[in-house]
């Protein structure tokens, strides 16, 4: 439109598009506010390097959003692309081929190449790694980079779940001149960039405009980390929290499913909530004083008590939504009666257990209920209530416990009860020689039934009490897209989520 006449007119059109301009100025100001999120946590990360650290606060911030790896984890939890663009498998199933994707950089702005895959996996598999799940890079016995976008990776076997394995946070590729500030201030090369970490209250990351892939809707969100479950809920109707992706009090849910200002997301997780036992400690090293504790716990209680009725009965360390599920927990049903005749078979009457729980509402409230039913079978607990890096020193890496409340949310790791050396502490060769050859077998079926095998060795053999599969009850603001409904893996994955009007 020409606004260069003269007289009335020229001033009315003129007056006309100052306004309309003005109009469209405070529409895109709105606009622009949507491009930023607030996401709720109700635990903080210890650290922020998921390549040296256990807890799964670090790759719920940092997974996907500021580190990635070879392959990832789709929210289907189907296997998918990442830094590697493709890969091919040697006959024999030992070597497998990646190739990288060109054009990567970290966000120094230094470029990912192979020699970076090269450190990455090294470092994990070294023997002073402090790798959490350094299990995942056992087979490797070499790693080389053919030229800057092609790694081969050799196997002492084949080994069919390798991309599986390093779709895992624990496997993100790091630089090697950065690696050692990746505990307070991360360098990677996901399409968030680290911007700051207020300890005790919030981490942020912001868009990176250099991302290889398609860069992110959000410019910038913020993980506030919010532990009391009230202020949690207060946070979310006040709008200071846009979402929540799990939510901390499900008695509270139903008050969000009534408000049109908010959607309640209810999906699956990997987590197997287990009331984790000191095998090596005793009396726990008697499998009939873990039976009568297995028997002594009433679980759907448990989960109508502490989770609100959200949550799925287990008899083992598999979730229900696995095909390869085997329902065990007619093996270890609420019994009180054949609890206390398996103690007195013991001589194991008059307990007191050491109860060490973490944070998470699931544990606080879930030991509560399950001191009370211990104590109807006659053995009394002492609680101690820790936070979670106190719990990480105290129970996952000193083992100084006799029973703990947590929630696995590592995708398939029954392969964990196959380390004798793993916090509760279950050394069972049978078990490590069929998850050994589960590592190595391709056929499906016989996959499968290796996989019911291994659920029913450790159901037998009452490892841990298994209690719930930890469902994902999310809360969000209704005009938010693009979150996950399940959680194949830990993760708050934010590389798709926008805002819609």
């Amino acid at each position: 439109m020409v606004l260069s006449q003269d007289g009335a007119g020229g001033r009315h059109m003129t007056k006309l598009f100052t306004s309309a301009a003005a109009m469209a100025l405070l529409a895109g100001a709105a606009f622009a506010q949507q491009d930023t999120i607030t996401v709720g946590m109700q635990l903080e990360p210890p650290n922020l390097d998921p390549t040296g650290g256990a807890a799964a606060a670090i790759d719920e911030v940092t997974y996907a959003n500021i580190f990635e790896g070879l392959t990832r984890f789709g929210p289907d939890g189907s296997i998918q692309p990442a830094l590697a663009s493709e890969w091919e498998v040697s006959e024999d199933g030992t070597v497998y081929t990646f190739t990288l994707r060109d054009g990567v950089v970290f966000h120094d702005g230094t470029t990912m190449d192979a020699e970076d895959v090269v450190f990455s996996l090294n470092r994990a598999r070294a023997e002073d790694s402090t790798n959490a799940q350094k299990a995942l890079f056992a087979g490797i016995t070499d790693v080389e980079a053919v030229d800057p976008l092609t790694v081969k990776v050799t196997l002492a076997e084949p080994n069919g779940n390798f991309p599986f394995n390093m779709a895992w946070g624990d496997a993100v590729i790091v630089a090697e001149e950065t690696i050692e500030q990746a505990a307070t201030t991360p360098i990677g090369t996901g399409p968030f960039v680290f911007t700051e970490w207020v300890q005790g209250d919030h981490v942020t990351i912001s868009r990176f405009d250099n991302y290889w892939g398609d860069p992110a809707a959000l410019s910038t969100a913020t993980f506030k980390f919010i532990s009391d479950a009230n202020a949690a809920f207060a946070a979310m109707m006040a709008g200071d929290v846009d979402v929540f992706p799990v939510f901390p009090a499900p008695e509270l849910v139903s008050q969000f499913e009534s408000d049109p200002r908010f959607e309640v997301i209810v999906g699956s997780t990997e987590g197997e909530t287990i009331l984790a036992m000191n095998n090596a400690q005793a009396p726990l090293d008697n499998v009939k004083v873990r039976e009568a504790i297995s028997h002594a716990i009433n679980r759907q209680d448990i989960i109508d008590g502490a989770m609100f009725g959200f949550g799925t009965p287990i008899g083992t360390h598999f979730a229900p939504h696995n095909p390869d599920y085997v329902d065990l927990t007619g093996m270890s049903n609420y019994d009180p009666d054949a609890a206390k005749a398996l103690l007195a078979e013991a001589g194991a009457e008059d307990l007191t257990l050491r109860m060490m729980l973490p944070p998470p509402t699931y544990a606080r409230r879930g030991g509560e209920i399950i001191a009370a039913q211990l104590r109807e079978v006659g053995i009394e607990t002492e609680i101690t209530n820790l936070e979670w890096a106190q719990w990480l020193e105290q129970v996952f890496k000193g083992k100084d416990f006799d029973l703990t409340i947590v929630s696995h949310t590592e995708p398939a790791d029954i392969n964990i009860y196959a380390r004798p050396d793993y916090y509760f502490q279950y050394d069972n060769a049978d078990f490590q020689t069929l998850i050994d050859n589960l590592g190595v077998e391709s056929d499906p079926a016989k996959r499968t039934e290796m996989n019911k095998q291994a659920q029913t060795i450790i159901a037998e053999d009452f490892v841990n009490g298994y209690l719930f599969q930890l469902a994902k009850v999310g809360v969000a603001n209704a005009k938010i897209e693009g979150l996950w409904e399940n959680a194949p893996t830990q993760a708050i994955d934010l590389t798709d989520v926008r805002w819609t009007e």
